[in-house]
């Protein structure tokens, strides 16, 4: 089932709803999403924007004293670039998020006790959610190459919260150990920019990316487009 935010998001007037949803956007059909990631297919699923899947295979893992932001733009552009050379012809979008905390990279858990560790980390604090997207145009180059922050603040969290949530399995796949959109929402008490950037794609900033190379009717040009349509 979809999420609230999901939900509220298809009925939303916001200039990315609008853009999105046009028959522009209905009308393609090469973008390539490459990542295995729900969400992010979600995210795009409810906007009504048309995509297929072809995830890499690209490991996710920093370098020597790389910085967070700097990785993830790599890591996007690393998949971008592996599915693009599979898939000419095509637009690609790609993207990896990390969440920040104490210059520490926090990526997905191996097991029970690393996301332990993570979500105690996390707990009664402030961290920073990168989200690094790429879009690849149709003859392999890169056309955007976008790195979002929000700031995601959490209440103080209880051991028996934080085992309650990890037995659930959710925070298995999740960079952070936690889904903001899911079971952790009642661990957050602020958020502070992009809340589908904490999800994994920042989509105000996608729709803005996607309107730049023609992918989407710019939101100002939405009446004149209706009009042709007549």
């Amino acid at each position: 089932m979809p999420t609230a935010f999901i939900q509220q998001a298809r009925m939303s007037n916001s200039p990315a709803a609008r853009a999105l949803t046009s028959p522009a956007a209905r009308a393609l059909d090469g973008i390539v999403l490459a990542s295995a990631s729900p969400r992010r297919a979600e995210l795009l699923r409810s906007i009504g924007f048309p995509f297929t899947v072809h995830a890499s295979n690209v490991p996710e893992s920093p370098l020597p004293n790389e910085s967070g932001t700097a990785f993830a733009r790599r890591a996007a552009r690393e998949k971008a670039l592996a599915v693009a050379a599979e898939r000419r012809g095509e637009w690609i979008l790609a993207a990896d998020t990390i969440v920040l905390i104490d210059g520490e990279i926090l990526g997905k858990p191996v097991d029970a006790g690393v996301a332990r560790g993570m979500l105690e980390l996390l707990s009664g604090r402030e961290h920073r959610v990168v989200t690094a997207f790429v879009l690849v145009r149709p003859d392999g180059t890169v056309a955007e190459d976008v790195a979002v922050e929000t700031v995601v603040e959490f209440r103080r969290l209880t051991g028996a919260e934080i085992d309650a949530y990890i037995d659930t399995g959710e925070p298995r796949d999740k960079a952070g150990a936690y889904a903001i959109q899911g079971g952790a929402a009642g661990f957050v008490s602020r958020v502070g920019g992009s809340y589908t950037n904490v999800i994994g794609l920042p989509m105000d900033e996608l729709r803005a990316a996607f309107e730049r190379h023609g992918l989407v009717a710019r939101s100002d040009d939405r009446g004149a487009l209706l009009d042709r349509e007549r």
